[in-house]
């Protein structure tokens, strides 16, 4: 009997010390953390998409917690009315960004770009990128698997079965970059978002001259500049055989789609331009 109360006075006695010891050690190295993270969490849109730059919402709150200000802080799919939000939590101002949309720079779609082969593989656009240059002349060109559509948790991306580009739905969008991060041939890219959606975009990447980036596609931007020098606000440059409008600096103002030669440069939101009488007369007679 002695035995096994000495038995259960040494477990008992060592139970103790241990709990002792273990509530030393986690008071020494316990991690403080602040409640506000969860505040800042809560008000985020649980979407965990990564848009942010951060390894879910979490991260992103903890990272609003830690900083000073929120300028390069930003939630693409709760906008505005979110950071205001998590400024407010904070005790800090809120830095108005401008909405954005995902574009697909490449207006290649089967009727302006024939294949010229089939690939017999895996039907990804990675494998397909990694393999060879695609089905058409154009190596720069959407590859039309849907890698970015699988990449989409919004289904803000439709494949549109014959077509060979897919399209974005802006009215779904929400700029939070999966897309961009899945397409192998970095065609797509986040814009300024317009009122009722209007773009001015050089939906093209192809690097070739132009001559050859024509025999491609027939709507292949080749370089020649026009665009550049009818543009009165700096938003058109040329690189690598290539035009590119920066949506930043952009007006709408559409002089550089009246004067590509290829109709690279495509306008998307605006209403049909009036026919000039001149054309109206050119056209009634022929």
């Amino acid at each position: 009997m002695s035995i096994i109360l000495y038995t259960v006075a040494t477990l008992a006695i060592i139970g103790a010390t241990a709990a002792i010891i273990l509530y030393f050690v986690a008071q020494k190295f316990k991690v403080f953390e602040d409640p506000r993270i969860d505040e800042v969490e809560e008000s985020l849109p649980s979407a965990n998409c990564g848009g942010c730059g951060f390894a879910g919402c979490r991260a992103f709150a903890e990272a609003c917690v830690k900083a000073t200000d929120l300028g390069e802080l930003n939630c693409p799919v709760g906008g505005a009315e979110t950071m205001e939000s998590v400024a407010s939590i904070l005790g800090l101002e809120a830095v108005k960004k401008a909405p954005r949309v995902a574009f697909i720079r490449c207006n290649g779609t089967c009727d302006h770009r024939p294949k010229t082969n089939a690939f017999d593989g895996a039907s990804t656009c990675a494998i397909s990128a990694a393999s060879y240059g695609g089905e058409t002349g154009c190596e720069y060109g959407c590859l039309g698997y849907g890698d970015c559509v699988a990449a989409c948790e919004f289904d803000a991306i439709d494949l549109r079965a014959g077509m060979g580009v897919p399209l974005i739905l802006d009215d779904k969008c929400v700029a939070c970059g999966a897309c961009v991060e899945a397409c192998p041939k970095n065609l797509i890219e986040l814009r300024k978002m317009y009122p009722k959606g209007r773009k001015v975009v050089v939906a093209c990447r192809n690097e070739a001259k132009g001559g050859v980036a024509r025999k491609s596609c027939e709507v292949a931007c080749i370089g020649c500049g026009k665009c550049e020098k009818v543009c009165n606000f700096d938003a058109i440059t040329i690189e690598n055989n290539l035009a590119f409008i920066d949506s930043d600096k952009c007006k709408l103002c559409r002089k550089c789609v009246s004067v590509c030669p290829t109709h690279a440069i495509i306008e998307v939101g605006f209403p049909p331009r009036k026919i000039k009488e001149e054309e109206k007369e050119s056209s009634t007679a022929k």
